[in-house]
C-alpha cells in the first residue's frame, strides 16, 4: 500500500508540525501534546486524546469552545501518563482540569494514572469516560467513539460559560449517558506503522459493529443497498434511545466520499421522520475516523433546548461544523 509517510516511527510528528504550521491557533509541545496557541488564564480547561489514527479527533478539537489541550498517542495507541499529565498542567489555570476520555483499557488506564500525578501536584482533576458504542452489548466494556466529538463540544462550552469542574463533570456526565453510536465498514484500515490492514473482508461483505482502532465487526454479513444498512444501524440505536428531539452525526471512517456520507444522511432522515423523531441539527462528516476505512457510524444525541445550544454554539475549529 503506498502512503505518503516518510517513515513509520516519525509518522505523528511529522503529522502534528504539518499542524501546527498551517493552525496558528494551536501549538505542539514535547512533539504529541497540542495545546492552544492563546491559553486561558481563567476556568476549567478540558483535555482529551488518545491513540492517533482517528483524525481530526482529537487534535482537531483543540480551539476556543471545544479542547484546551489533545494529548496523541502513536497509531491506535493511548498516549502515555507523563505526556498526558504534560497537558493537564499546561492547560491548568488554577480552576481544574476535566479529561474527557474514550473507554479502551490503555486510555482509562494511563489518564486516570496521569490523574494520580497532578492531583499529587495540587491540581484538581476530573474524568467523564465515553462509552457510546452500543454494538457492545455489556455498558461497562463501551467503546467510546464519534459521540465522544459532541462530549467535547459540550464541555467546552460549558468551560467558555464560567463553570465550575464539579458543575461541567456533572452535566458532561448526564449528557454523555444518554449518546448511542454504531458504526459499519466496507473496507478495513491499512495501518502504516503495521504495514496490515486491520482485518479481512470480502468485495460482497460488510463488517457491522466495528470499532475505530481497525477491529473486527461484531458481525460479518453480505453486502446489502445503503437504506437497508441505515435501517439495521437505527434499528440497533434506536432500542436505547426514548427521545423525540436529538441532534445526529453521519460520521465518515476516513476513506467514504462525503457524497456517500449524504445519501445516508437522506435515509436517516427519512426513517427517523418516520419514527416521528426530529433532528433539531445534522452533523454530517469526518470526525472520528479510522485511518483509511471506508465505512460510517451513526450517533444519535437526546439534546435539550440548552444542550442544543451549546452544540452549536461558535467553535473556532475548523474540524466541528
Amino acid at each position: 500500500m503506498k502512503k505518503l509517510i516518510k517513515a513509520r516511527e516519525q509518522m505523528i510528528q511529522d503529522m502534528l508540525a504539518g499542524l501546527d504550521i498551517q493552525d496558528d491557533t494551536v501549538t505542539v509541545i514535547e512533539d504529541t501534546v497540542v495545546v492552544r496557541a492563546q491559553q486561558k488564564q481563567t476556568g476549567v480547561a478540558i483535555v482529551s486524546g488518545g491513540g492517533s489514527g482517528h483524525e481530526p479527533a482529537h487534535a482537531g478539537y483543540v480551539a476556543e469552545g471545544m479542547l484546551d489541550a489533545a494529548v496523541c498517542g502513536e497509531i491506535f495507541t493511548s498516549p502515555t501518563p507523563d505526556k498526558i499529565l504534560s497537558a493537564i498542567k499546561s492547560v491548568n489555570t488554577g480552576d481544574g482540569v476535566l479529561l474527557i476520555v474514550k473507554n479502551y483499557a490503555g486510555d482509562v488506564m494511563n489518564f486516570e494514572m496521569a490523574q494520580e500525578m497532578a492531583e499529587m501536584e495540587d491540581i484538581p482533576v476530573e474524568m467523564v469516560v465515553a462509552r457510546d458504542d452500543v454494538a457492545v452489548s455489556n455498558v461497562e466494556q463501551r467503546r467510546g467513539v464519534a459521540g465522544t466529538v459532541l462530549v467535547h463540544k459540550y464541555a467546552g462550552y460549558l468551560a467558555e460559560q464560567g463553570q465550575s469542574l464539579s458543575e461541567i463533570k456533572d452535566q458532561v456526565t448526564a449528557f454523555n449517558e444518554g449518546i448511542k453510536s454504531i458504526g459499519m465498514a466496507l473496507t478495513a484500515p491499512y495501518v502504516p506503522t503495521t504495514e496490515q490492514y486491520g482485518f479481512d473482508i470480502a468485495e460482497d461483505e460488510m463488517e457491522l459493529g466495528i470499532g475505530i482502532h481497525g477491529e473486527r465487526g461484531i458481525s460479518k454479513e453480505p453486502m446489502q443497498t445503503v437504506d437497508e444498512v441505515v435501517q439495521r444501524l437505527l434499528d440497533t440505536v434506536l432500542k436505547e434511545v426514548d427521545a423525540k428531539q436529538v441532534v445526529v452525526m453521519v460520521n465518515g471512517m476516513g476513506g467514504t466520499p462525503l457524497s456517500e456520507l449524504n445519501i445516508v444522511t437522506k435515509y436517516t432522515a427519512e426513517l427517523l421522520d418516520q419514527y416521528e423523531i426530529k433532528v433539531q441539527y445534522w452533523f454530517v462528516g469526518d470526525y472520528m475516523t479510522s485511518l483509511d476505512m471506508q465505512g460510517v457510524s451513526l450517533t444519535l444525541a437526546p439534546v435539550t433546548d440548552d444542550q442544543l445550544t451549546a452544540l452549536t454554539a461558535r467553535s473556532e475549529s475548523q474540524y466541528f461544523k
